[in-house]
C-alpha cells in the first residue's frame, strides 16, 4: 500500500539478515563468525561467496523459547521479559545442576533438555534440594556452553577469530561474558550490542533495506510476502564485495 501510494519501490528484508547487519553496522565488525540467538532462532552463521551460510543450528526449539518456557514454569514475570528475569536470578544461583548437554555435531537440541529441568524445577525445589536460582543459573551455563562450542567449532573451520552475538537472547550479559573468554583464547575479539539493537527494532530492517536498494535489489510487487521460512542462507547479499 505504501508503495503504490507514495510510488517507491518495496525492497524485502530477511529478518536474521537484518539482526546482523545491525550488529555489524553498530559495532564495526567487518567478517565475524554470528552467533543468531532470538526466541525463534538459534543459528551460527558465517558469510562466504555472496551468502549468510548456516553452519549450525537448533533441530527443535530457539533457545530464546527454551527460556521463555522455563520462566513460564517458575512463574516468574514477562516484566521486562522472561528471559531478563532468569538472566537475574541466575546471579543468585550457587549450586550447579548437571543438565543434559546435547550437541549433536554443529547442531543444539533444547526440548530435551527443557523437559528435563522443568522437572527437575517440581521435584527438587519442592524438597528443597535447589532454589530456582540455581536451576537458572545451572541452565544458562549448560546452553551458553553448548552454544559456545558449536560458534567456536565454526569459527575453526572459516579460520575466524572474531564472533558476534545478534538477537533478542545477546543482551545476557552471562553468554556475552562466556564467549568474550572463548574469542580471547583464540586472538579474536567478541562484538556484542545491548538490548537497544539486539532485540527487534525498526532500524535493523531498514539499514538492510537501504544496503539492498542501493546495491540494485527491489522486489516486485507480484513478488512481495511475508512468509517464515525464508531461511538466512537463501539471501543473496549483492551488497558485500569481501
Amino acid at each position: 500500500m505504501l508503495s503504490l501510494m507514495w510510488k517507491v519501490p518495496i525492497v524485502g528484508v530477511n529478518h536474521c539478515v537484518g539482526h546482523i547487519e545491525m550488529g555489524r553496522i553498530v559495532t564495526g565488525a567487518k567478517d565475524p563468525v554470528v552467533l543468531y540467538v532470538s526466541g525463534g532462532n538459534t543459528q551460527v552463521i558465517a558469510y562466504a561467496d555472496k551468502r549468510y551460510r548456516i553452519f549450525g543450528e537448533t533441530i527443535d526449539i530457539a533457545v530464546g523459547n527454551c527460556l521463555d518456557k522455563f520462566a513460564r514454569v517458575l512463574q516468574l514475570s514477562n516484566d521486562p521479559s522472561p528471559g531478563y528475569n532468569i538472566e537475574q536470578l541466575a546471579k543468585q544461583g550457587s549450586k550447579f545442576v548437571e543438565l543434559p548437554y546435547v550437541v549433536k555435531g554443529m547442531d543444539v537440541s533444547f526440548s530435551g533438555l527443557l523437559s528435563f529441568v522443568s522437572d527437575a524445577a517440581s521435584k527438587m525445589i519442592s524438597k528443597g534440594e535447589v532454589t530456582p536460582a540455581d536451576l537458572c543459573f545451572s541452565l544458562q551455563e549448560t546452553i551458553f556452553a553448548m552454544l559456545i562450542e558449536i560458534t567456536e567449532r565454526a569459527m575453526a573451520h572459516c579460520g575466524k577469530n572474531d564472533v558476534l552475538i545478534v538477537g533478542g537472547v545477546g543482551c545476557n550479559q552471562r553468554l556475552q561474558d562466556m564467549m568474550k573468554i572463548m574469542a580471547s583464547e583464540r586472538g579474536g575479539m567478541l562484538y556484542a550490542i545491548d538490548e537497544r539493537y539486539c532485540i527487534d527494532n525498526g532500524a535493523m530492517i531498514a539499514w538492510p533495506g537501504l544496503l539492498s536498494f542501493k546495491a540494485g535489489q527491489v522486489t516486485d510487487l507480484a513478488d512481495t510476502t511475508c512468509t517464515q521460512r525464508y531461511r538466512t542462507d537463501d539471501v543473496y547479499v549483492q551488497w558485500r564485495d569481501d
